[in-house]
């Protein structure tokens, strides 16, 4: 019996241990086929922009940059600088006037009124966030325009007026922000771009969760802001400063840990008499 019982179980494991190296080796597969699946599924690392490099902000129209210049944004309407590190800018919260008959109109912000709501400063109505299946229908229009900036060989995006819930008149919230925003960083970082947060310090903490991996600031000497950036990115931060005290602000603090120029409010091209550009 002990023979017969030994025979038998020797079998048994045998066959065991050749179904065990089976499941081995098909688990095996398995978890080679999903890491190579999940590599699939992953984006390529973005690149960053460089710290503390020379920048010049062209949004207003596409010029050479100047001599010393590493980073650049312009607007997605223009190309980007053969070279250089280049930002592509979007306006992705609110509608701009030329545009704002092309939006659905029921993307489009309403008052309790059916009026549409405006950022009176630059005659922007904003777009309605407040739902998931608006940001949806917004995101697939503003990721189109990111697609636009890939195409033509971008390194990374800038979605503006992230801040434009604070004009709302309570009808959006930061919550409906930060959302919105995931949406584009998810969409940007299939395509090989980084993206910035565009201003709203306030938001600054919340970076992870929208997705976003560096600050382009707005007058951030000027309104001592641009600690809360820092900290955030890792001092991967552009500064656009646009009255000279500003930018003496920011030189004197973070000079040598942010890239900071000083251009004029209407971001012109040179030749303009309003035109100007300092970096000291």
């Amino acid at each position: 019996m002990g023979v017969l019982r030994a025979s038998g179980s020797r079998t048994a494991l045998g066959a065991l241990s050749a179904a065990l190296a089976v499941a081995v080796s098909a688990l095996a597969g398995c978890a080679s086929g999903d890491r190579d699946a999940d590599r699939r599924a992953k984006p390529a690392a973005v690149r960053l922009p460089p710290r503390h490099a020379g920048f010049d902000y062209q949004i207003g129209g596409a010029y050479p940059p100047p001599s010393g210049v590493r980073i650049v944004s312009r607007d997605r309407s223009d190309a980007p600088a053969p070279g250089l590190y280049n930002i592509c800018y979007v306006n992705a919260f609110q509608a701009q006037p030329a545009e704002r008959s092309s939006w659905p109109p029921d993307l489009l912000l309403r008052d309790a009124h059916g009026k549409a709501v405006i950022d009176e400063d630059w005659n922007e109505a904003l777009l309605d966030l407040g739902t998931p299946a608006k940001r949806e229908r917004v995101a697939r229009r503003v990721n189109r325009w990111i697609d636009g900036c890939a195409d033509k060989g971008f390194d990374a995006v800038e979605p503006d007026n992230y801040d434009s819930y604070t004009r709302s008149h309570g009808l959006l919230g930061a919550g409906d922000a930060t959302a919105f925003m995931a949406l584009l960083s998810r969409h940007a970082h299939a395509r090989h771009l980084a993206i910035a947060q565009k201003n709203t310090s306030e938001l600054a903490g919340q970076r992870k969760r929208a997705g976003l991996d560096f600050a382009v600031a707005e007058e951030c000497g000027q309104y001592d802001e641009c600690e809360v950036y820092a900290k955030a990115f890792d001092d991967r931060v552009v500064d656009i400063e646009y009255t000279d005290g500003g930018l003496r602000a920011a030189r004197a603090r973070w000079g040598d840990r942010l890239s900071i120029v000083r251009r004029d409010r209407d971001v012109t091209k040179p030749g303009n008499a309003a035109y100007v550009r300092k970096v000291r």
